[in-house]
């Protein structure tokens, strides 16, 4: 019997993000995935070894690594539509969900046990508030990385995001924009060990 679930996995690659945004470079969801994965895995580790939390780094990377899993099937809804109200919004979520639901049915019975729980992640979990975070501080980069290129379009979201990141209150996300963000906004020839 024919499994579909890493064909349609590798078509990440076709799928754009910031559609409505010119963009110096293109994003896809499979770098935005791995990017995510790689800041939610900081944080989690931030949280644990400089605050004293207790989440699942593991379980958190896998999170992140499957938060966008859906998109192969919906693409990616621009931020201004998919939240442009409560109804939209929560029809959104649904169609998600639904999509994610789908992808797991494409995995073989002795797999979807180990991989579906991160597919269909817990939201309300700790380790998922992080990939969240995590997801946030992706866009917030790409602004960066823009504004950095002379990109002004990106100049209102880098705010709004900032603002964001920081309403959450969440220690392990200032710690990260305290140590690591202003390293970003270099060159090459800035950063130190070259």
């Amino acid at each position: 019997m024919r499994h579909d679930f890493y064909a349609y996995m590798d078509r990440m690659k076709y799928i754009k993000r910031w559609q409505l945004m010119r963009s110096q470079r293109e994003e896809n969801i499979m770098e935005h995935s791995q990017g995510v994965a790689m800041l939610a895995h900081a944080l989690a580790v931030i949280k644990n070894k400089v605050f004293g939390g207790s989440v699942s780094v593991e379980k958190t990377v896998l999170y992140a690594m499957y938060h966008e899993t859906s998109e192969v099937m919906t693409g990616d809804l621009p931020t201004p539509i998919k939240y442009y109200n409560r109804s939209l919004h929560g029809a959104y979520k649904q169609l998600e969900r639904s999509a994610a639901e789908k992808m797991t049915n494409m995995l073989p019975e002795e797999m979807k046990e180990e991989i579906a729980p991160y597919i269909l992640a817990d939201e309300e979990s700790e380790e998922y508030k992080i990939v969240k975070a995590a997801d946030k501080l992706s866009a917030y980069i790409k602004c960066l990385e823009e504004l950095r290129g002379g990109n002004g379009e990106f100049a209102k979201a880098k705010k709004s995001i900032e603002e964001e990141l920081h309403a959450r209150n969440m220690p392990e996300v200032e710690y990260f924009f305290e140590y690591f963000i202003p390293s970003f906004s270099l060159t090459l020839d800035e950063l130190e060990g070259i």
